[in-house]
């Protein structure tokens, strides 16, 4: 037999302090009835009753495990690769302190939730690069949201298809991994001069990678900072001013399967974003198996219950008068 609690500590302290009031009851009985005829044996069945169903009492909280069973533990995963815009437009401020920053707030938190899925992550603007590949080690993700910057990319453009093609490219390495663990979060103001996302999406619907975009901005947009001034408009020579695109954005979750959020000083759906990808059912990526063994304390508990309920129900005549 198997103790599963085995905090003989408690049970002594319990043990004792039923047998010190038990004591006290006994040498009070005593004393009422010193003149009165007593049944002795009749005491001595009772007695015998309380300290039986007590002792079933501690051996229930104890916790008695009889018997060995192998049961197999299956650890479930995600494959996330997050992908980053670090374009200029991330630099504008119609979102406080800006979008860029406000986008690495909020990941820090995202990824905390996901402690048991690999997370990559992938930067791009009119090219995209892998900045961590796929790991479950937190404090490597938090140590490279912490370094991101617009200066980390070349800025000629935004590109939307590069970072899912490869992402698409790193997934195709893990062929052990479910296709329904796959899935990409794609971030972004949504400016797009790209020309090859159609195919991009027919390669993301062949794999089922699905893909949940976030929008970075608002539909008024603002100027972007640069030094000490803000980036101009050559065709204007105005302060350009950078509006969320959500149209494209929203057509990649469409047509992928997966879903459109925003974050804004008004829209705050990181919380939606962080169910939608929780929902998605997860690959195996391990299994162990480990001996249990079966906690028969109930049987224990229901015995003492019983003589409890007998020793006030049918309570045992000790005096004779």
């Amino acid at each position: 037999m198997i103790w599963a609690y085995p905090d003989l500590t408690l049970i002594g302290i319990l043990a004792a302090v039923f047998g010190v009031l038990y004591i006290i009851y006994l040498v009070r009985f005593y004393r009422i009835n010193k003149r009165l005829k007593v049944k002795k044996h009749r005491l001595l069945m009772k007695m015998g009753l309380r300290i039986a169903y007590f002792l079933l009492f501690l051996v229930a909280l104890a916790g008695p495990s009889v018997g060995n069973a192998t049961k197999e533990i299956k650890q479930e995963g995600k494959d996330l690769f997050i992908a980053i815009d670090l374009s200029q437009s991330m630099n504008a401020t119609d979102i406080s302190p800006s979008r860029l920053q406000r986008v690495k707030y909020e990941l820090k938190n995202l990824i905390k939730n996901f402690s048991s899925d690999r997370i990559g992550l992938i930067i791009f603007s009119s090219e995209a690069f892998i900045q961590c590949p796929l790991t479950f080690d937190q404090n490597v993700l938090q140590l490279h949201l912490d370094g991101l910057n617009t200066g980390l990319v070349p800025n000629f453009g935004t590109d939307i298809a590069a970072p899912l093609a490869l992402a698409i490219k790193k997934f195709s390495t893990d062929e052990n991994q479910d296709p329904k663990s796959k899935s990409i979060v794609l971030i972004s103001d949504g400016e797009n001069f790209g020309d090859n996302l159609n195919n991009i999406l027919d390669q993301l619907n062949d794999e089922s990678i699905r893909v949940f975009s976030l929008g970075v901005g608002t539909e008024n947009g603002s100027t972007i900072p640069k030094g000490n001034g803000v980036i101009m408009d050559e065709s204007t020579n105005a302060p350009a001013v950078s509006k969320l695109s959500s149209n494209t954005l929203k057509r990649i979750a469409s047509e992928t399967n997966g879903q459109y959020f925003e974050i804004s000083d008004a829209n705050q759906e990181i919380p939606q974003l962080i169910s939608a990808i929780e929902k998605l059912e997860g690959a195996v990526t391990g299994s162990r198996t480990v001996e249990a063994s079966a906690n028969k304390f109930f049987y224990f508990l229901l015995a003492a219950l019983g003589l409890a309920v007998l020793d006030m129900i049918l309570p045992l005549k000790t005096i004779s008068m």
